[in-house]
């Protein structure tokens, strides 16, 4: 076996519930149920929209992980199912079984109370699901610049759940490449909250983003830039 080289500089994390390593961690045995909970976390961890979801689709059509599971002989997706039937008896996900356009669809969530509350709308009919898509789980290569949340926990701080939320509320918003001017700009201007960084972007959406001097322009403007406009009251010094 080829020895690992180590994690390149610029690389997406996932987080991972301190509860599952606490309590659920140490009863699996089953390494394929192991895996496929991991891949579940990053695949929920990176959705947008709402609810958040995966399909056995999305699942299935991931290479990494169907390269990794072995069961007995086992085709991977049968090992797939298998473990995805483990990890449900497990109450780690919550399955739901649909039918989108006629073809049946698996659809997993992980078991919190919000989920919980959010199957049970949709299995009483009142949240549709016909409108939303699961997209495929992106995956980022080493060269590529890296997404906000790397760029935040490169240049910011730690990536809480709270700003995790944060984030991703601020991509339904604004563009990408705004989000990560409005981090580089909090960064030269040495004002290192998210607090500061929804600011500028507020900011931009309100006024414009095309004033020549807001794109890092840090010379032609102090620290307290957005401090002294209107929503300067309240951003934290």
């Amino acid at each position: 076996m080829e020895q690992f080289k180590g994690f390149p500089s610029k690389m997406k994390f996932t987080a991972v519930p301190d509860f599952f390593l606490s309590k659920l961690l140490p009863q699996i045995s089953d390494i394929n149920e192991l895996k496929t909970t991991l891949h579940i976390f990053q695949t929920l961890y990176h959705k947008r929209g709402y609810p958040r979801f995966a399909t056995y689709k999305e699942l299935a059509g991931n290479k990494s992980l169907m390269s990794s599971l072995r069961g007995d002989g086992q085709p991977p997706d049968k090992a797939l199912r298998r473990a995805l039937e483990m990890a449900a008896g497990r109450g780690t996900i919550l399955h739901l079984a649909l039918e989108r356009d006629g073809v049946p669809e698996d659809i997993y969530f992980l078991n919190t109370e919000a989920d919980r509350q959010v199957m049970a709308r949709i299995q009483n009919g009142e949240l549709k699901l016909s409108g939303i898509k699961a997209t495929e789980p992106a995956y980022v290569d080493a060269e590529e610049p890296p997404d906000i949340f790397t760029l935040y926990e490169q240049n910011i701080g730690m990536l809480t759940p709270m700003i995790a939320d944060e984030l991703r509320d601020a991509e339904q918003l604004y563009p990408q490449d705004w989000i990560r001017d409005a981090i580089k700009e909090a960064v030269a201007l040495n004002k290192r909250s998210w607090r500061y960084i929804a600011k500028i972007l507020e900011n931009w959406s309100a006024e414009g983003k095309s004033d020549g001097t807001n794109r890092g322009d840090t010379k032609k403007t102090g620290p307290d830039k957005y401090v002294k406009q209107k929503y300067g009251h309240i951003v934290k010094r």
